[in-house]
């Protein structure tokens, strides 16, 4: 019997210790069908005032009907620290939400064990098994371990322990760290005529057979358990060793009191670091076909039964390759499985096993299909990868993720290169067919209206019930005006097509009967990442139909439903001239930073949303290049000689027209003589305050007012939202330098009737954008006809300002000759011209059409 001292001292002792860490067990008062108020972390716990007699849950028994959350009379499966089962009687919990419970009913047990369906949903893992095996953490001549990885792991580790999650390490090695300090004690024991001898006397055969794996190990264990003790200590984790052998498993009395002396070092807070007894462990029959309960012969399974046993979420099996492959890895068609489904067992086909280590990667797919069966998800993964642990857990996509959804999706590889195969489909069309699809695109969007205002609708209800900002409710919505809108932004980049792709360029001649010309061609595929704006997507969508790009959408996940919808229509567009899988939206739960290592397949990553979206998608693309800008800091200059009536009309449009937007104002910079002049300075400042604008003052506005606005932060503020900051200027130099200080590059404007001035503030101010007697709000592909843009970008290098359909392409040369060669031109038999030819646009048109009805008789 567990004594109600004993379990309110270990429940103060574990609240002290973790309040401010994650639960990892559901905690409930035993004696009273008293609920207590659901806690989610230690800290919350403790605020109860939770006293007496304390249950610490795990996996429970359900006795009622109905969800979870309406019916809480729960029963404990638990077992006490004597390891046998104890009924600790009926009582009540508060109701947990859904999400925080994450345990499906297993039908033939009653008990909620049934693993996560989807990699993002193993944040919510607690109790963790990580098998660490002999290639990951052992040296390449097997003689030691690489205390580099190693200290990693460690480390990922502990931090996971440190957050409130129950770990566990599975661990070899002890046979190399052996090896590393019996070769020493070999070669001090050296004769000196073996030791200068030219032979490695440590690969004799006889030498081989005293480095025997049982004695390694034996010598290896006490080593590797001091090492990983004085790792962990520098995290301030206590560990605890528990040597195994297979007999173990055998005997209930000795499985029970296994699993329940790891339970109770968990409870305790101590990381258990668990072996085979390799000293006394009979060598591993692999002939020997697996029971009903696996046979313990490697590491794997022995990770996979106790997992199993201690009903752990999650495995982690640690290897020297990426994951699962349908082939061995490096043959050719070998191929990453990133999601794999016990179904899929008969596609595999194994190769031998590492060197190090006794199981092999069949002995890996066993395991971790035992664990899945019984409730816990397993991740096999490349222990050489960087903080591969922590981003499992995260829910990156890492190694294999085994589940047993079966549901056919997509994975994204094949949608990247499914756009490939329709790029390619796109280029091969005639300007007037690319021209169609987009028309019909224009089309359907009015024709469907109905359909999109729907799906819209549900965005729309789902964003209030999360209590999104009206900022974002704002950029979500559809609307009659928008979708017209929309529709005739793609008719214009219907007809403006027709002469985007292959169009030339530059000609010349190089020489008699050689002639080099430069074209414009697609950029290949590209990865377009969009936040709550789903008007993007078909615009989007259309300027790659348009330059014959494929295309990938990441839309955020508040615009879900209206998203598809539009994705439909644009797929019926396409599917009419054959390339439906030329553009596809991404749906599955890939995180964008395992989108941005897909750099064999994406060409271009395009991000359009907050400042915040686009800085973070910069820093995660290594591989990829980014079009795009990280902030949107847009200024307004108005100068000494301004008109003050237009000044007041272009600072109110540029600020409130949509302050959501990247181009909006969000600095107003006043020539000292207009904040001088009587009324000017009121003007402006009543005229943003009817629109509900917060205005923040710079210093020397600041210094000029007895009571005014409250100071800016800093003038770096892109606020997105009705406010902005007014700072007074001595002069235009000072205003430019103000520009070129704090500015983004993105979009700025001089209000003047000086027209020396205005040319000087536009060739001095360094900017995608620069205006004159404009509203910053110009700044749009739309309204500079082009259609539609897939962003503004302040890059200097490719593409700047609005991004329309120039922007997604570039160019390919080609030389059409006759039998020419380089070497008569070194030689000086023939002569170079270089002569520049005009590019004739009508003669080009109808070169290309030529070419095509070539091509389309040729088929």
């Amino acid at each position: 019997m567990i004594s109600k001292l004993f379990l309110g001292s270990l429940a103060k002792r574990l609240l002290a210790r973790k309040k401010n860490s994650i639960l990892p067990f559901v905690p409930v008062e035993i004696l009273n069908e008293k609920p207590i108020a659901t806690a989610h972390t230690w800290k919350q716990l403790y605020k109860t005032g939770v006293t007496g007699q304390v249950g610490l849950l795990k996996h429970t028994q359900f006795t009622g009907h109905g969800p979870l959350a309406q019916q809480a009379s729960l029963h404990s499966t638990r077992k006490d620290f004597s390891g046998k089962h104890k009924n600790l009687g009926a009582f009540a919990v508060a109701p947990l939400h859904v999400a925080s419970f994450p345990y499906q009913t297993d039908n033939s047990s009653g008990r909620w064990r049934a693993p996560f369906r989807h990699r993002d949903q193993l944040k919510h893992t607690r109790r963790i098994v990580v098998k660490l095996g002999s290639a990951v953490i052992t040296r390449a001549d097997g003689c030691g371990l690489a205390l580099g990885r190693l200290a990693s792991i460690v480390e990922q580790v502990a931090e996971l322990q440190t957050e409130g999650r129950e770990m566990m390490i599975v661990t070899s090695g002890a046979v190399a760290f052996g090896k590393q300090k019996m070769q020493h004690e070999l070669l001090m024991s050296l004769s000196m005529r073996e030791t200068l001898s030219h032979k490695d006397p440590l690969k004799e055969e006889g030498m081989k057979n005293l480095l025997a794996p049982r004695a390694s190990a034996a010598v290896g264990q006490s080593g590797l358990m001091s090492l990983y003790e004085a790792m962990f200590a520098q995290y301030g984790v206590r560990v605890a060793q528990i040597l195994i052998t297979k007999p173990d498993f055998y005997s209930d009395e000795t499985r029970m009191n296994l699993i329940a002396t790891i339970n109770e070092l968990l409870t305790l807070n101590i990381l258990p670091i668990i072996n085979t007894n390799d000293a006394v462990s009979p060598p591993p029959d692999l002939e020997l076909e697996a029971s009903k309960s696996l046979d313990i012969k490697d590491n794997d399974s022995l990770a996979s039964r106790l997992a199993t046993e201690i009903e752990s979420d999650l495995i982690i099996l640690m290897t020297n390759v990426d994951g699962i492959f349908n082939k061995p890895p490096g043959a050719y068609g070998s191929k990453l499985i990133d999601t794999f489904n016990p179904a899929m067992i008969g596609q595999l086909e194994f190769g031998e096993k590492s060197a190090e280590g006794t199981g092999g990667m069949d002995s890996k797919v066993k395991a971790a299909n035992y664990a899945l069966a019984r409730g816990t998800n397993v991740v096999i993964c490349n222990g050489l990868t960087p903080g591969a642990i922590k981003g499992i857990v995260g829910g990156r996509k890492i190694g294999t993720f085994f589940t047993s959804e079966s549901d056919n999706h997509v994975e994204v590889e094949a949608l990247a290169r499914n756009a490939k195969k329709g790029s390619r489909i796109l280029q091969s069309l005639s300007p007037p067919e690319r021209s169609s699809a987009i028309n019909k695109l224009a089309d359907l969007l009015v024709s469907r209206q109905e359909y999109l205002m729907e799906a819209n609708e549900k965005d729309l209800a789902e964003a209030r019930a999360s209590k999104l900002s009206s900022a974002m409710i704002s950029r979500l919505a559809l609307s009659p005006t928008k979708i017209k809108y929309l529709s005739d932004g793609l008719k214009q980049i219907a007809q403006d097509s027709k002469n985007t792709l292959n169009r030339v360029m530059q000609r010349t001649k190089i020489a008699e009967n050689v002639f080099l010309k430069k074209i414009t061609v697609p950029i290949g595929v590209l990865l377009v990442i969009f936040e709550s704006r789903p008007d993007c997507l078909p615009q989007v969508a259309a300027l790659a139909i348009a330059t014959g790009n494929g295309l990938l959408l990441k839309g955020g996940k508040e615009a879900s439903h209206s998203n598809k919808a539009l994705m439909n229509l644009v797929s019926e567009a396409l599917s009419m001239v054959g390339a439906a899988g030329a553009i596809s939206l991404i749906t599955t739960r890939d995180q964008i930073s395992d989108l941005l290592q897909l750099d064999q397949e994406i060409d271009l990553v395009i991000p359009r949303g907050s400042s915040e979206l686009v800085k973070s998608i910069k820093e995660q693309s290594h591989n990829i290049p980014v079009l795009g800008h990280a902030e949107g800091i847009c200024h307004v200059y108005v100068d000494k000689a301004a008109d003050i009536v237009k000044a007041v009309k272009i600072v109110r449009d540029a600020k409130c027209d949509y302050p959501a937007a990247c181009n909006a104002m969000e600095t107003l910079l006043l020539h000292r003589d207009v904040y001088m002049k009587d009324q000017h300075f009121d003007n402006i400042c009543q005229e943003l305050k009817k629109e509900g604008v917060q205005i923040y003052s710079g210093p020397k506005l600041a210094k000029n007012l007895t009571f005014g606005p409250p100071p800016a932060k800093t003038f770096k503020m892109e606020y997105g939202e009705l406010k902005c900051t007014i700072e007074i200027v001595d002069n235009i130099d000072e205003a430019i330098d103000h520009i070129h200080t704090y500015g983004s590059s993105h979009t700025d404007v001089i209000v003047t009737e000086d027209k020396e001035a205005a040319k000087y503030f536009l060739n001095s101010v360094d900017s995608a954008c620069v205006f004159h007697n404009a509203s910053s709000r110009f700044a749009d592909g739309y309204r500079f006809g082009l259609g539609a843009e897939v962003g503004i970008s302040t890059s200097r290098i490719h593409a700047r300002g609005p991004v329309g359909m120039e922007g997604l392409l570039t160019s390919k040369w080609i030389i059409e000759a006759d039998a020419a060669v380089a070497s008569e031109f070194s030689s000086g038999i023939k002569q170079y011209l270089h002569q520049n030819f005009p590019v004739d646009e009508e003669q080009d048109q109808a070169e290309r059409n030529l070419e095509l009805e070539d091509e389309i008789s040729a088929n």
